[in-house]
Parts: structure tokens; sequence; C-alpha cells
């Protein structure tokens, strides 16, 4: 049980809301709480639709909770950023002392707000040289303040993107402060713990996977069983994503797309005009353009609506081709931006693999439905300018498992569609450290160089007791915990639209027991 301990949250937007009740329960059990809100917006504006639920919910209700923010570092930011020498002494002795994981640039990579360059989001601005690092230059200093200030025996998070996650993660593995977090398997509901944002395997899960590898079939029963289920099912989409975006396979109505869209406008003007939030934004990285972004996603809903239908850039596919799978991902996204720095750039990838493949193969590129309407089409002009790339249609399928059983095999980022592969007997190539590149048959690429023999190498492969090995070992070191489920119905639940419910409650208690075993096992490193 966490007891009399100290213990920050790390709080941002809607990933606050089961911390509310978290605080709660650990204020009961003679924990000192923090809580630090990491995102520069949602501190620094008045009360409003945005933030009233999230940052001023702990403020005015949680008043034993020690609330930090980035109010202060928005403010200098706005007066110095553009006149102020960025100490670069500073930060050259800071990447000295904090960049076990990552440098300093690669620490930058992380964050939306200075990555414009490798995204669509034109409601956030480019960032020059000077502000990244003076954001950086700030960035630290407020998380080595606060860790200081407040001396926490352990910390707790629920997601890993943006730069001041980054930065306590280097921060905290310095000061040897248990940085406690997610991390996603892609089994089922489960979730694991990582101390290192997940930016490389744990060694207690490696550990635990060649555990279970020696053990017989029998004893791996159950889990032969579930895959080889899986294998026969004509559905494999994990339930984790029903009910998202990522299950759209067909146009929203436009009544639905109408209310959408108006509900933005309302959202919109509580946020800049009721609220008066306008004029406290500032020409910066630090905040997104208002009628920019509420023209972005009135583009992105129109988007969508022609390209969930026959359109020029998707082709069908066809048959008689031999092809590997290859699904994009959302960008700006953490399973990108901080698990695979290097390799960012989709369209970059598209074209190494199509140097790569073998002769007579296509790549089958699949647009991720989260990013469908974000995505210009100049890229998608561009993707089909390979002569043995298909652009093909997302919803030709209304399933990934035709998509992968179908093809060679399958080349993602970091997605879950490596996992996938996996459990159907297929290989596969990734570029970042995922859990479950452990399993066998899924390559963790170090070198553009290695496509050409990977690739020829795709084939069905009978990789059945590795899988389930992996399997056992999640179940052995991972809980179910529905933090979809924790997040909405926590936000209803602060919105006093709905009461606390048995149900809630019961997931809320398996998340605390999820951080308990993982503060456990962090002590017995």
């Amino acid at each position: 049980m966490l007891q009399d301990k100290k213990i920050l949250l790390i709080c941002k937007e809607s990933f606050s809301f089961p911390f509310y009740f978290i605080a709660q329960d650990l204020l009961s059990k003679n924990n000192k709480v923090g809580a630090f809100f990491i995102h520069p917006e949602e501190s620094y504006y008045n009360k409003c639709y945005y933030n009233n639920n999230t940052f001023y919910k702990f403020k005015e209700n949680l008043k034993e909770v020690k609330l930090y923010d980035l109010k202060e570092l928005c403010v200098s930011f706005n007066l110095n950023h553009k006149n102020h020498p960025v100490d670069i002494a500073y930060l050259e002795n800071i990447e000295k002392e904090y960049s076990y994981y990552k440098n300093l640039n690669l620490q930058i990579t992380s964050s939306q707000l200075m990555t414009r360059h490798y995204h669509t989001r034109n409601f956030f601005s480019y960032s020059d040289l000077t502000q990244s690092q003076y954001f950086l230059e700030l960035g630290y200093k407020r998380v080595i303040e606060v860790l200081e200030d407040f001396n926490p025996d352990l910390i707790i998070d629920i997601e890993d993107g943006e730069l001041l996650r980054t930065i306590i993660n280097e921060v905290a593995f310095n000061k040897k402060i248990p940085y406690l977090n997610i991390d996603y398997p892609r089994f089922e509901g489960y979730k694991i713990p990582t101390y290192c944002l997940g930016v490389k395997l744990e060694e207690y899960l490696i550990k635990e996977y060649e555990t279970f590898l020696l053990r017989t079939p029998d004893e791996l029963a159950n889990e032969y069983d579930y895959v080889l289920k899986m294998r026969q099912k004509s559905n494999i989409m994990s339930n984790e994503f029903k009910g998202t975006i990522t299950s759209q396979y067909q146009p929203s109505s436009l009544y639905f797309t109408l209310k959408y869209l108006l509900g933005k406008i309302f959202y919109f003007w509580n946020v800049f005009i009721t609220n008066k939030n306008l004029k406290l934004k500032r020409k910066n990285i630090l905040f997104s353009k208002p009628f920019k972004h509420l023209l972005f996603y009135v583009k992105v809903e129109l988007k969508k609506q022609l390209l969930l239908r026959p359109n020029k850039f998707f082709d069908k596919p066809e048959k008689e081709d031999k092809y590997v799978y290859m699904p994009l991902h959302l960008i700006p996204e953490s399973t990108t931006f901080v698990k695979a720095p290097f390799y960012i750039n989709e369209l970059f990838i598209i074209e190494q693999i199509s140097k790569s493949l073998p002769i007579g193969w296509k790549l089958y590129v699949k647009e991720h439905q989260a990013m469908l309407g974000e995505r210009s089409f100049e890229f998608y002009k561009n993707v089909r300018k390979f002569p043995n790339v298909k652009l093909v249609q997302l919803n030709y399928y209304n399933d990934p498992k035709p998509w992968i059983e179908n093809a060679k095999g399958v080349i993602t980022i970091t997605g879950t569609g490596a996992y996938e592969a996996a459990m159907l007997g297929k290989k596969s190539i990734v570029f970042g450290d995922v859990p479950f590149t452990l399993i066998e048959g899924i390559t963790r690429i170090n070198s553009f160089e290695e496509l050409p023999s990977l690739i020829a190498s795709f084939d069905s492969i009978d990789n059945i007791k590795s899988c389930a090995a992996y399997i056992a070992a999640i179940k052995s070191v991972g809980m179910e915990i529905n933090l979809k489920y924790l997040m909405t119905e926590g936000e209803t639940i602060l919105r006093n639209e709905k009461r606390l419910t048995d149900e809630f409650q019961k997931q809320l208690d398996r998340l605390i027991m999820f951080f308990e075993k993982a503060y456990n096992r962090y002590k017995t490193f």
C-alpha cells in the first residue's frame, strides 16, 4: 500500500481526471501529495472550459494537494523569448548531467510545440532555435525546482508525451526518484509499468519473458489457446480501440459533423472570448492560434468526409499483388516523437522501403484513421509518386486482419500492426523499443541498410510459443486497466453530470494497485 509517502502526480489535460480521485485516495492514507501540471496553457489561462475540471478543480477543491504549474514559466517566456540570451553554458551543463536517455535535441523532439516542421498542425507556430532552447532552459529550471521543493519519494504518471515529461524522466533518473508510468504491450487491455517513459525495453520484462519461454506448451496451455483463437477470428482489432476514432471506417453523418463543429465554436468562444484568454495569448510557440485551431477542425472534418469515400488518393488492393503492409501513425504522437525520434518522417521511411523491396513486390501504405483529415493532400501525392508503392483505401476492410494476413510482412514505426502480425504468425519490422519486440518475428531495425535482407526474409513463422510466452509475461507483470473509461467517466463525475459509481471506484482501485505493484517492483532493482 502507498502510505506515508510524498507522491508527485504529473497532470496534463484529460489525463488529470483519474488523478483527481487518486489524489483523494492517497491523502486518505497519510501521503503528502503534489500535482504538477506540465502543459503551459493549462495553468496560464483564466478558468474556462479548457481547464475548469483539470487545473482549477485541483486548485479549488484539493487544498491539501501542493500544486505546481507553469504560469511563471509562461510569463518569463512571453517577456524574454525575443531578447533574452539563452544560457548555453547552463544547457551544456544540463546535457552533461541529464542526458542518460537522450541528448537535449532529442528531448526537444518530444514536444509538438517545437516540432512544427514535422507535423501539419498549423495552429502551432514554427519554432526558431532561440525559442526552443529558451523553453528547454526554463523547463529544466522549473522541473528541478519542483522536484527539489517537493522532494518526492515517487512520481506517478499515465502518459508520456511532451517536453516536461521527458525532462522529468531525465532529472528523476539522476536523482534516483522512481518515475512510474504506463506502457502498452498491446495484449487486450493490459498495461505494464515503465520506469523510463518506455524509451527502452525494461529489464524486468525481458527476464519475465525469458522465464516463460522456458515453460512447456502444457504450462502455457491457456496462452497457446488464446493465440490459436486469435488466428481463427475474423476481427482482431483490440477492444481498446472500439468506440474510438481508430475504429471509424465510415464517414460521420452531416448532422453529427455539424453538431461537433458547433460544439467546437462554443468551446473556443468560451475559452478565448467569454473568459478573456485571447488577450493573454502571445505570438510564440507556447500558445496555439485560436482561429487557425478552429479552422483546422473544420478542415479535418471536411477532408474526412472526402477520404472515407471513394477518392483519387486511395486505391483498392489487388488480389495478385505481393505486398508489404505499412500502417501509418498519428503524427505528432508520443509513440513516434518520444519512442522513435529518429524515424518520424514517414515519407522518408516509405522511400527507403520502396528501394528495399524485392522485385515484383509492392508496399501497401494505409492511413491511420485518427490521422485522417490532418495529413496534407500533398503527402498523399508524394507517396503515390513511388511506382511500387500503393496508398490503399483504409476502409476497404473493417479490420486490420485481412491487410496483415494477405501481406508478406508488416513494417511500422512502433505501431500495433507489428504485434498483430506476430500473433498471426507473420514477420514484421519496427523502429523503436516497444515491449512486443520480444516476440519472435518482430525485428527492431537499427539502420535502413538492413531493410533489403529483412524484407526478403518475410514469410510465415512458427512463433506460437514466443507469442504465448509474451502473453504469459504480460499477464504476470501487468494488469488490465481501462484508462479510457477512467478518463471519460472521471470527467463526467467532475462535471457533476454523474455520481461516482462502484464500477468507477473499482477501476480506480485497480489503477492505484497497479502503481503500488510498480513501486514495489522498483524497490527490488
